[in-house]
């Protein structure tokens, strides 16, 4: 029997109800099929000249930034770093288009994104020197805290932006994440619920090929992550992560979008890690020398160096004068990150919570009393050693 001659046929419907049809036309929100560049091309005659040598600036410190806090792994004074070079364009131009009311909620790769941001180079670092948690007030900086978890910032970053738009506050989150991360749960609830709550918040995925070393065709059939924005009902931007002045016009256009009530916007930057993932990762039992080597030859610094000389608005004079005060930066941090931090075991209780428990105050009174034991015991054999 056909489904004609059940009964009822006359009333059977084959097309699915009015409900089903799309809640948003798709078209507009699918992103180009290329990255969107403006290096190299007639779009950066509009580029503003003293953001791009801004840019180019912040790049150069960026990279030697890398390069130092690295070499601090090797002598001990970081436990592992997790380098951003040539992916330093992300970074920066993420920073950058940020006004001081806004968020930044980054993730652990991300510490040039902070640093550019006006948060101090030391502080960056102290979490992963294991000092504290974080190393910094991320409500003084309006940066959320950089951790290890795998894309947890982003439900944050869409809770905070859409109280701020509960409240009427003129904020917006950027939050940042890795190709790893947008296979994580928490990445299909944030843009989930930023695109149907419209919260002002804008996504930027900074694909670097790997997830640790997963490359990125093993955990996704999409086209590309910019397509995934459209199962969310937002816009999806694909732009080249190593041309600076590209990823600021395209973070810059979704910043605004995101103010104006236009809601999330997801922004993939294709870019390429040229380190290992972590000082503790050996990338080459997953990548070959001739892959990275390709990178080189896209290298955002590099880049946009050439773009400022061929326009006459870099000399070899303000190339140097770039390296140098990066140099000086990296010098100030050498200098800062090897003396000893002076620690207080009291700070366990701080910052846990506004009003301390009662186990916490009988905690904190049981490691002084044993705090106090012990310098008693130190004083005793210091002054007996002495007599």
């Amino acid at each position: 029997m056909t489904v004609q001659e059940l009964p009822g046929a006359a009333a059977y419907r084959p097309t699915p109800p009015p409900a089903w049809k799309p809640l948003t036309d798709p078209a507009p929100l699918l992103p180009d099929p290329e990255p969107y560049r403006v290096l190299g091309t007639d779009a950066v005659a509009d580029a503003d000249p003293e953001l791009l040598l801004r840019l180019y600036a912040e790049l150069v410190r960026g990279r030697r930034y890398n390069a130092q806090a690295t070499a601090l792994t090797k002598q001990g004074r970081l436990a592992v770093y997790p380098s951003s070079t040539g992916q330093e364009a992300c970074e920066i131009a993420a920073a950058l288009v940020l006004e001081e009311r806004d968020w930044l909620f980054p993730s652990y790769r991300d510490t040039l994104a902070a640093v550019a941001r006006g948060l101090d180079p030391v502080e960056a670092l102290t979490l992963l020197r294991g000092d504290r948690h974080t190393g910094y007030d991320p409500r003084a900086h309006r940066i959320a805290p950089l951790c290890t978890p795998l894309a947890t910032q982003l439900p944050h970053a869409v809770g905070l932006a859409h109280a701020a738009r509960l409240k009427g506050d003129d904020v917006v989150a950027l939050a940042m994440v890795g190709d790893g991360g947008t296979s994580e749960g928490d990445f299909h609830e944030a843009l989930n619920f930023a695109a149907v709550w419209k919260a002002p918040v804008v996504f930027l995925v900074q694909n670097n090929g790997f997830a640790i070393s997963v490359p990125l065709a093993k955990q996704t059939a999409a086209p590309s992550l910019a397509h995934k924005a459209v199962g969310y009902g937002m816009p999806g931007r694909l732009v080249d992560g190593n041309d600076a002045a590209a990823v600021h016009q395209v973070l810059s256009e979704a910043v605004a979008r995101a103010r104006s009530g236009g809601g999330p916007t997801l922004v993939e930057a294709v870019t390429y890690r040229m380190d290992a993932h972590t000082n503790a990762d050996d990338a080459t039992r997953y990548r070959g020398d001739s892959e990275v080597e390709a990178w080189r030859d896209h290298d955002p610094v590099q880049l946009l160096e050439r773009e400022l000389t061929g326009r006459g608005l870099l000399d070899g004079e303000g190339v140097e004068e770039a390296r140098a005060a990066a140099e000086r930066m990296a010098a100030a941090l050498r200098e800062r990150m090897n003396a000893d931090p002076v620690l207080d075991p009291m700070d366990l209780f701080g910052h846990v919570y506004a009003e301390q428990t009662a186990q916490l105050r009988e905690q904190a009174a049981r490691l002084r009393q044993e705090l106090a034991a012990e310098s008693d015991q130190h004083g005793t054999e210091d002054g007996g050693a002495a007599r």
